[in-house]
C-alpha cells in the first residue's frame, strides 16, 4: 500500500483523511522517498538512460549454502565429509564444480568461483551479504546501509518513474531471510522499493482516475506548503519529492511492465524455468526462477540494484536432496540470467553475486545434513566487466577453513561498489551525527577480478 503519512484529523469533503489521501495503490513505496527533488533533476540532466547504467543483482541463498557440495567438491576427503556429489569438468580447463550445476559448468568462462569466503558473522540473515557488515555494527546510529540504498543516495534514479533499488524477496516466516537490503543510518528515504507480493495488480490505481489524482496532488501540495516551511529538523523537506516520485511510479507503466513477465518472449521465460515445485521451503524463500528474469527486466528498465532471496539452504537434514533440488533450479536460472544479459549486451554492466550468510559443516551429521559453519563459505559471481573464468581460493582437504587466498565478505561488496563506479577506498557518507563513514572497512576490491 502506498501511504504518505499526515495528521489523522485532517479530512476532505469526500470523507478521505489526509493520512489515507494517497492510499490508492497496494504496494510499499518506502524507497520512493530516495527520489529527492535534486536527485530527480540530476537524474534527468546527468544520469544515463535506462539500459545504459551499471547495476547489481544480489541473489541471497538464505540459510547457508554448502560450499563443499557446490563449487569445491572435496574428492580427497573421507565419505562422511565429502558427501554424495562428484565433480564435473567445466568449460575452463582445470576448474571443476559440483555435478548439480551442469549449465553453469558449460559456461564457466563467464563466472568467478570464490571458494574461501571468510568473515561471516554467523547470523541467519541477508544483512551481511547485502551490506558487507555484521548487523550488530553501528546500531546506535541506525545500522549500516546496504549497497542498494548507498547507490540510491549517491546516484539517484536513472529516471523519475523507476526506483534505483528494488527488493524482490518474498516474505518468509523467518523474516531475516527476506531482508531487502535496508538503508541503515541513511533512513527510510533510501529504503529499496518492495513490490507487493500479492500481485502486480497492486501497482494499479484501483479506480482512481489520473485527473482526480492530479487534482489531489495539487491540493496536497498547497495544504502542506506552510507546514513544510516551518519544519525545523528537515524531516519533511523532501516530502514534495516523495509525492513526485509516488505519482511518477503510479502514472507510469514502466515499472509495472518490467515486473510483468507475461510481456516477455515465451522462449526466454522457458529458458529460465519457474523453479517449481517448491521443495524444502519451510520458513524460508521459494526457488522463484522468475525473480531472476524480473531482475533482468528491472535492470533493463533502469533499476540500479536488485536483491532477492532464493531458496532455503539451512540443510540440517537431507542436505544432498536439498542441493539436488535447489542446485538444479539455481543452475538453470543463473545460467539463463547470464546468457540473457550477454545477448542483450548488458553483462559487462551488471554484476551478479550468488551467496549465503555462511557455509555448512564439513562432517555430515546423522540426519544426512550439514550444520552451520561460519568459518568459511563461498560465492559465485558474474558480469560487471570482471576477469571471469577463475576459481579463487581453496579450503583445506576437509573443507574446514580457508587454506589459500581467503576472500573477506567485504571484499565482495568492495568489488560490487567498484563495478558500480563507486570507489570504496575514498567514498564516504555522513551518518546522522554528521561524521563521514566509509562504505565498508575492507575497501580493496578482489584484485584478481577487477
Amino acid at each position: 500500500m502506498l501511504t504518505i503519512l499526515g495528521p489523522r484529523q485532517q479530512s476532505y469533503c469526500d470523507g478521505m483523511s489526509r493520512r489515507g489521501f494517497l492510499e490508492i495503490g497496494g504496494f510499499s513505496m518506502a524507497g520512493a522517498a530516495s527520489l529527492a527533488l535534486p536527485d530527480l533533476l540530476r537524474a534527468e540532466l546527468k544520469s544515463p538512460r535506462s539500459g545504459d547504467h551499471k547495476a547489481v543483482i544480489n541473489i541471497f541463498l538464505g540459510g547457508g549454502p554448502p560450499h563443499q557440495d557446490m563449487w569445491e567438491i572435496k574428492t580427497e576427503a573421507p565419505q562422511e565429509i565429502r558427501g554424495e556429489f562428484d565433480p564435473i569438468a567445466t568449460s575452463v580447463p582445470g576448474i571443476q564444480i559440483g555435478e548439480c550445476f551442469p549449465q553453469i559448468a558449460a559456461m564457466a568462462e563467464k563466472f568467478v568461483f570464490l571458494r574461501a569466503i571468510v568473515g561471516c558473522a554467523g547470523s541467519h540473515d541477508a544483512y551481511q551479504c547485502f551490506s558487507g557488515w555484521d548487523r550488530r555494527n553501528s546500531q546506535t546510529i541506525g545500522g549500516r546501509p546496504a549497497v542498494g540504498p548507498v547507490v540510491s543516495k549517491l546516484f539517484g534514479p536513472t529516471q523519475p518513474s523507476i526506483p534505483p533499488a528494488i527488493a524482490l524477496a518474498d516474505k518468509t516466516s523467518h523474516a531475516p531471510w527476506s531482508e531487502p537490503g535496508g538503508p541503515g543510518f541513511l533512513g527510510t528515504a533510501y529504503a529499496p522499493f518492495k513490490p507487493d507480493t500479492d500481485g502486480l495488480g497492486n501497482l494499479k490505481l484501483n479506480g482512481v482516475t489520473l485527473d482526480r489524482l492530479q487534482d489531489r496532488k495539487s491540493l496536497l501540495g498547497g495544504l502542506d506548503q506552510l507546514k513544510r516551511k516551518a519544519d525545523a529538523n528537515g524531516l519533511l523537506a523532501g516530502m514534495d519529492a516523495f509525492n513526485q516520485a509516488a505519482f511518477g511510479v503510479l502514472t507510469s507503466n514502466k515499472l509495472l511492465d518490467a515486473l510483468d513477465v507475461s510481456k516477455e518472449d515465451p522462449a526466454i521465460v522457458a529458458r529460465y524455468g519457474d523453479g517449481k515445485p517448491y521443495q524444502f521451503q519451510y520458513d524460508g524463500a521459494p526457488t522463484v526462477n522468475e525473480h531472476l528474469l524480473v531482475a533482468r527486466r528491472l535492470v533493463e528498465a533502469g533499476v540500479r540494484s536488485v536483491t532477492m532471496s532464493y531458496g532455503r539452504w539451512d540443510s540440517h537434514g537431507k542436505n544432498f536432496d536439498l542441493v539436488r533440488d535447489h542446485g538444479g533450479k539455481l543452475d538453470r536460472g543463473v545460467a539463463a540470467l547470464v546468457q540473457d544479459l550477454e545477448e542483450r549486451g548488458m553483462l559487462d554492466d551488471v554484476t551478479i553475486a550468488v551467496w549465503g550468510e555462511f557455509g555448512r559443516t564439513p562432517r555430515v551429521n546423522p540426519n544426512a545434513g550439514r550444520d552451520h559453519w561460519p568459518q568459511v563459505s563461498c560465492c559465485l559471481m558474474a558480469g560487471g566487466g570482471m576477469n571471469t573464468g577463475q576459481a579463487i581460493g581453496a579450503t583445506n582437504r576437509l573443507g574446514e577453513f580457508a587454506l589459500d587466498r581467503p576472500v573477506h565478505m567485504q571484499e565482495v561488496i568492495a568489488t560490487i561498489y567498484h563495478n558500480l563506479g563507486i570507489d570504496p577506498g575514498t567514498t564516504t557518507i555522513s551518518d546522522p551525527t554528521g561524521r563521514p563513514q566509509y562504505l565498508i572497512e575492507n575497501r580493496i576490491p578482489i584484485r584478481e577480478i577487477v
